[in-house]
């Protein structure tokens, strides 16, 4: 006979088993809490400071279950100890409390902490030490009920859908046409790529394309969903994830419904919102409402215009790159190609400065992130800043006539990086002295020497 084993942990009445690591982070009410936050629209994480654990991990949470809530997560049964229960278990048995006396104290039966104090006990160190957190990771493993996907289990139904969703095409003659050669990259491709080209079935067509190829065989069934899951859930295991660069929207994440209907950068306060501008703006009949934006070129490089609405007034900012472009960017460092939030501040700031106060009041633009750091610029030039809706640009129509007008100069698709101050100079000075119909034939340039002179005449000193 062997040696008898005095360890209790032995006769904790569970079969012994290696350590499963280290308790996760985070318990089954946190997660619970992230996927609400993320249904309600919250960043992963925003979602995580929500959920009361650090932005890093709802990031991870969100990336490892492809942007879906587990079905694991749904609240639990009443039946089912709470981890607040275990903590009060815990401080009890360390009180040296029986069984019956905890059990008339949560109003549970005997038999319920005597099984609780037994099966999730810590036993690393040989004895049965009850801590709730080590309980609760217990019983949070033990409740995994893994179910196998649909797909994974028919091999039939898996060929149907990935011939489907990501077959390759074919001339009529039969020849296979494979398209551009694209690298999976584990993350969504941009709009201006190469995307693979495939079938591409999307998964709503191929569940009900199944009824009508298989209309006798109720194996063959499967919702539109559950393709969904396999694709954008690694743990499922039934479709490999690189099958999401196949999808119209190629996304390698699935975005919650609630965030697709937030808009608008985090910057924009609702006071600096276009309906909290003057009225006055509106009528073009002050001087000292400005409307800018950036227009972009090859390379990332970008020129910024500034344009007075009641004047029609054009300055251009000259938003050079800087000298590290074209290396790897320092984490949280400028934008390098020249138009981030600090440049644009500091450009509009040395361009509207030598201006007199009236005719710097407002300014409207776009929720671009170059706009970042508009408190700053409000408290530099006096400014008000506004900005428009999400993808409205004729709330600053002034200012994209003059985009258009400038693309003779600038055109798409051409380096903007080359032109120097000088350059940008005499674009502008073209612009503002070519005579407009609305300003009836004047130019740009004679209507705000007209606007000046009378700020000299009523006393207000100006340095243009």
């Amino acid at each position: 006979m062997g040696a008898k084993n005095h360890r209790r942990s032995a006769r904790a009445g569970r079969p012994p088993m290696s350590s499963p690591g280290r308790p996760s982070v985070g318990r089954r009410e946190h997660r619970q809490r992230f996927w609400v936050a993320i249904a309600q629209g919250l960043s992963s994480e925003d979602a995580g400071r929500a959920a009361g654990v650090s932005p890093v991990v709802g990031c991870r949470w969100f990336r490892e279950g492809g942007g879906m809530p587990s079905f694991r997560l749904a609240p639990l049964a009443g039946r089912y100890l709470s981890f607040a229960e275990r903590e009060e278990v815990a401080i009890l048995h360390a009180q040296r409390l029986g069984v019956r006396a905890i059990a008339r104290r949560l109003q549970r039966s005997a038999s319920t902490i005597s099984r609780e104090l037994r099966r999730n006990a810590a036993t690393r160190s040989g004895g049965l030490e009850y801590r709730a957190t080590v309980a609760q990771w217990h019983a949070d493993r033990r409740a995994r009920r893994p179910k196998v996907a649909k797909l994974t289990a028919n091999d039939e139904l898996r060929r149907y859908v990935q011939e489907r969703l990501a077959g390759t095409l074919t001339s009529d003659d039969g020849t296979r046409v494979p398209g551009p050669e694209v690298r999976w990259k584990s993350r969504r491709q941009g709009p201006r790529k190469d995307r693979r080209w495939a079938t591409s079935w999307s998964p709503e067509q191929i569940a009900n394309r199944l009824q009508v190829d298989f209309p006798a065989d109720a194996s063959m069934r499967l919702s539109h969903e559950a393709i969904y899951q396999a694709l954008y859930v690694p743990s499922r295991g039934a479709l490999r994830r690189e099958f999401t660069s196949y999808l119209r929207t190629g996304r390698t994440l699935r975005v919650p419904r609630a965030r697709t209907r937030v808009h608008g950068k985090k910057f924009v306060s609702p006071e600096s919102k276009l309906n909290q501008r003057p009225s006055e703006v509106t009528d073009r009949k002050v001087p000292g409402h400005w409307e800018g934006d950036l227009i972009l070129g090859l390379g990332s490089s970008a020129i910024g215009t500034l344009v007075e609405r009641t004047t029609r007034f054009t300055l251009l900012l000259h938003l050079p790159r800087m000298d590290n472009h074209g290396q790897p960017r320092v984490k949280n460092g400028p934008a390098l190609a020249g138009h981030g939030a600090d440049a644009v501040r500091s450009a509009i700031a040395s361009s509207l400065t030598p201006l007199p106060k009236p005719m710097r009041r407002t300014l409207t633009w776009d929720q671009g992130a170059e706009m970042a750091q508009h408190a700053r610029l409000r408290a530099d030039t006096g400014l008000s800043i506004y900005f428009c809706d999400p993808r409205s640009p004729w709330q600053r129509g002034t200012n994209e006539n003059t985009n258009g007008l400038l693309r003779q100069y600038f055109p798409k698709g051409t380096d903007l990086s080359r032109y120097s101050r000088e350059q940008l100079a005499t674009v502008a000075a073209a612009l503002n002295n070519r005579p407009r119909r609305t300003l009836g034939w004047k130019t740009p340039s004679e209507a705000l020497n007209t606007h000046l002179c009378s700020l000299k005449l009523g006393g207000v000193a100006t340095t243009a």
